[in-house]
């Protein structure tokens, strides 16, 4: 089984790119400075920011269908990101770092399947979540601190 990993668009997110702290702050989001590599994941490229570059934290509904699943959480984009990630087949290595909660969603946004996974296992978990033929998506949360991570379809 071929899945596929997306990360965010940026269009949602252009409208802060260069806004002030304090405009930045009535929107409930904050600039940053990312002061270690890794720790400042990107949502939109699937990478770890490079020290010294700045990032926006703010809170992201990444499930917005009318279920007791709807979840929003706080995620980093890179200031000025434009290029979405999207591949196929393989797990960007932001996520294979890190410890992931996957759960897979059917099409109305009911839980259907959930792992815990880290490094080469994630691809091994995903391949089984999707043998239920109920999940549509499956989305990766870092397991630690709860962040969004990405969007996991089948291709």
């Amino acid at each position: 089984m071929t899945f596929r990993i997306t990360g965010l668009s940026p269009d949602p997110f252009r409208p802060l790119y260069g806004l002030s702290d304090a405009q930045l702050a009535q929107r409930g989001a904050q600039r940053m400075v990312a002061n270690s590599h890794p720790g400042f994941p990107d949502r939109i490229t699937m990478e770890d920011v490079p020290e010294g570059e700045t990032v926006i934290l703010l809170n992201h509904c990444c499930m917005p269908k009318p279920s007791p699943y709807r979840t929003t959480h706080a995620i980093f984009i890179r200031e000025g990101a434009e290029q979405t990630y999207d591949a196929t087949g393989e797990v960007p290595q932001v996520m294979h770092r890190r410890h992931l909660s996957l759960r897979g969603f059917d099409q109305s946004g009911m839980i259907l399947e959930a792992e815990l996974a880290t490094g080469d296992g994630i691809a091994e978990a995903i391949a089984r979540i999707f043998t239920n033929p109920e999940v549509t998506e499956i989305h990766a949360h870092n397991a630690a601190r709860g962040c969004y991570s990405g969007r996991i379809t089948r291709a």
